[in-house]
């Protein structure tokens, strides 16, 4: 999982978060009374949503480090 999460582009990724969590709330409000759900398919989906966040922000900050480098560089 980590490694496609790396090989995704920033859109790709995005566009999976949201899909995700629009799964997750599905999963929460869906089901309120019913009982015969999979409890741990929510927390599951938590932690898919949380792995893509993370690579974003590496990717955010990766690309912060690289323009500060740059301009330093020119400086």
């Amino acid at each position: 999982m980590a490694n496609e999460l790396k090989n995704m582009t920033v859109e790709h990724l995005k566009k999976d978060v949201s899909d995700m969590q629009e799964k997750l709330r599905v999963i929460r409000f869906g089901g309120a009374g019913s009982r015969s759900r999979n409890v741990k398919e929510g927390r599951g989906i938590r932690r898919e949503v949380a792995r893509a966040l993370t690579e974003l922000r590496a990717r955010e900050i990766a690309s912060d480090k690289a323009m500060i480098a740059s301009t330093a560089q020119k400086a």
